[in-house]
């Protein structure tokens, strides 16, 4: 009975040990991403306002293939960013986080609260107005750009607290997602949708048989990702069901989920949201900034971002704690809480993505990115600053 008792907790902890290590290799990647993007961002900016600014925004139309260079880094490239989303979550559904109902519903109910109330304070600016279809724009969370800033901080910040924001900000991705697909999807070509659902009930039939040819799986994705394209539906979802559909097994190092997702993280992280941040921030600051924080869009992204993320992270957490639905970690306070909800209003790259979407108007998408980006950038400050206030006195092992 002891030697049962004694290998039960061997393969817990092993489980745990695993869980721990991909998560340290996820957070320094992403941190290290956060870095990167930046200075995509400050590099893309400066080209943009410089005399070769016309050139470079030119170079990102070139066509080919039917479709311009942005296009296919926005509708493909970005599907393998949604496919390490997807399968980061699953690794957080089923041995992570989230694989406890109990520690799952603290991060659920926080996310739940930065989507609810950044979505309304963009409404309450925009509602019956031609902008309102930008409520997604605050809604979501850069996990590349937050982390970046929560690594800067070091050995003071609490392993609990570095995986809150994670496990935040994957839930809100995938809120994101079911947004994008739901509200932003164009007129519907049935057949097409159908072909790719057929094709994703093919490879989930292969999971269940314990097919673990990853290829197969990947062919799969990309016929799935093409009838998705021509259905309507914004094909970058598709990368999140293929994630589902790839065997996770026991979740180890042999696996086909853990093998994918390993070998995908670098790419996103230094080639994939590089490119989207070189493409997407191509912003010619000609006009009054002051005269386009004016406008009720731009009020309702930097309010949604800057005070609807934090205010409603904290809010929804403090009212789960309050009735008894989770608890707060032990090495966690409520001004921790507070201030990693800061770290919730930089948008950035599903707001940008978002943005594509729900915008016809340049001159509205252009003005809405710099907005993004300034919303994020004082998001980024304020929640940096208040968090080293707050973890002044905490040295935790890394």
């Amino acid at each position: 009975m002891n030697s049962i008792y004694a290998e039960t907790l061997f393969d817990i902890s092993l489980k745990q040990m695993k869980t721990s290590l991909l998560f340290k290799h996820f957070f320094r990647s992403e941190k290290a991403g956060g870095l990167v993007l930046i200075i995509c961002t400050v590099v893309s900016l400066l080209i943009t306002n410089t005399f070769f600014g016309s050139a470079y925004q030119h170079f990102w139309l070139i066509t080919f293939a039917g479709g311009s260079i942005e296009h296919w880094i926005n509708d493909g490239l970005m599907t393998i960013f949604f496919l390490l989303i997807g399968l980061e979550l699953e690794r957080e559904i089923y041995a992570g986080e989230l694989s406890n109902i109990k520690d799952a519903l603290l991060p659920t109910f926080a996310a739940l609260g930065g989507i609810l109330l950044p979505a309304g304070i963009f409404l309450l600016f925009n509602f019956g107005t031609s902008m309102q279809s930008g409520a997604g724009i605050p809604m979501a969370t850069d996990i590349a750009f937050a982390l970046g800033i929560l690594s800067l901080l070091g050995k003071r910040v609490p392993g609990s607290l570095k995986v809150f924001l994670t496990a935040l900000a994957v839930i809100d991705d995938l809120g994101a997602i079911l947004i994008i697909a739901i509200f932003y999807s164009k007129t519907i070509f049935w057949l097409n949708l159908f072909a790719s659902l057929g094709i994703l009930g093919f490879l989930l039939i292969l999971n269940r048989l314990k097919v673990q040819v990853l290829f197969v799986y990947l062919m799969g994705g990309v016929a799935m990702w093409y009838f998705m394209l021509r259905s309507g539906i914004h094909p970058t979802i598709t990368g999140v069901l293929l994630a589902f559909a790839i065997p996770f097994g026991d979740g180890g190092k042999n696996s086909v989920s853990h093998r994918l997702q390993h070998v995908l993280h670098k790419p996103v992280a230094f080639v994939i949201l590089p490119l989207f941040a070189l493409a997407n921030t191509a912003i010619i600051i000609n006009g009054n900034i002051a005269e386009i924080l004016t406008h009720h869009y731009s009020i309702g992204i930097a309010m949604g971002l800057i005070i609807g993320k934090p205010v409603g992270i904290f809010l929804f957490t403090f009212l789960a704690v309050t009735f008894g639905f989770c608890k707060l970690p032990t090495d966690l306070n409520w001004k921790a809480i507070a201030c990693v909800g800061l770290l919730g209003g930089i948008g950035f790259t599903m707001s940008i993505f978002i943005t594509l979407l729900a915008f016809d108007s340049e001159a509205v998408v252009n003005n809405a990115k710099l907005v993004i980006l300034l919303s994020s950038l004082s998001a980024g400050l304020i929640g940096y600053v208040s968090l080293k206030q707050t973890l002044k006195n905490t040295t935790v092992e890394s």
